[in-house]
């Protein structure tokens, strides 16, 4: 296969994965988008579209995603498909971000419950801790974004972090690769989850983790470094795309 079908077969089945972890099913199915930059030519990507017959992000495949440039442009794809109505999403993070080589928006149910109370999410697991440690910028509008304003807008709030929320909308993830990217935006809903439990159940200044225990996962020696891993991890980092190639490969069962 070729660079092109490589990538394109790639964010078919990043598409997919959004599916089945949840964030994109029933009424939600076919609101939402994967993208990635072609790493041959940093100025285009690759995102799932519109106008499909049968549109639903848990049946997507290579052919069904479009080409489009970081003016948000459509240049290649199957005729009959358009870019996704918020292309400008991706094309102005992509513009703004040259570090950034991926990009997912869909429309996690507790990410903007919490949204719309106004709540700022605070870490309350293991799970996506980092995203919520500082408050996520939240850009004000509910509509979809159309535009170069807009795009940029968003592009804007995110700044040099990672995830934005889109109040009553969704939420945006970025990420170096697909897997950073998608399983962010399922660490994010997480937190929204445990958040909103905790709101309910205790209401405005819900307990949550303190900085402190964050402190405690994030400042301490490699794995490799304790004397019962030495020999076997051999000085290299633990290997935890597994969890990710799981994921693709369920997704891809029904090609």
């Amino acid at each position: 296969m070729s660079e092109l079908n490589d990538v394109m077969h790639e964010v078919a089945m990043a598409n997919r994965v959004l599916s089945n972890l949840g964030l994109a099913v029933g009424i939600t199915a076919a609101l939402g988008h994967a993208s990635m930059r072609l790493p041959s030519d940093p100025s285009r990507f690759i995102v799932k579209g519109r106008e499909y017959d049968f549109d639903a992000l848990s049946i997507m495949n290579g052919e069904d995603m479009v080409i489009c440039d970081t003016d948000g442009f459509k240049v290649g794809g199957r005729d009959a498909l358009t870019q996704c109505s918020e292309v400008k999403i991706h094309s102005c993070i992509y513009k703004s971000r040259p570090d950034i080589q991926s990009v997912v928006h869909v429309h996690p149910r507790y990410t903007i419950l919490m949204s719309v109370l106004n709540q700022t999410m605070v870490p309350m697991c293991q799970e996506g801790s980092q995203f919520v440690r500082t408050p996520l910028p939240v850009w004000p509008h509910m509509k979809t974004v159309q535009n170069d304003d807009e795009g940029m807008e968003v592009a804007g709030l995110l700044g040099n972090g990672r995830a934005v929320l889109l109040r009553g909308h969704g939420a945006v993830t970025t990420g170096k690769t697909l897997s950073e990217t998608v399983l962010g935006m399922a660490q994010l809903e997480e937190q929204a989850r445990m958040n909103y439990l905790a709101y309910c159940a205790d209401g405005p200044g819900y307990a949550h983790l303190a900085p402190e225990l964050l402190d405690e996962m994030t400042n301490r020696p490699p794995l490799y470094e304790q004397p019962h891993f030495k020999d076997v991890l051999k000085g290299r980092a633990p290997q935890r795309d597994g969890i990710w190639n799981y994921h693709v490969r369920l997704a891809s069962r029904n090609e």
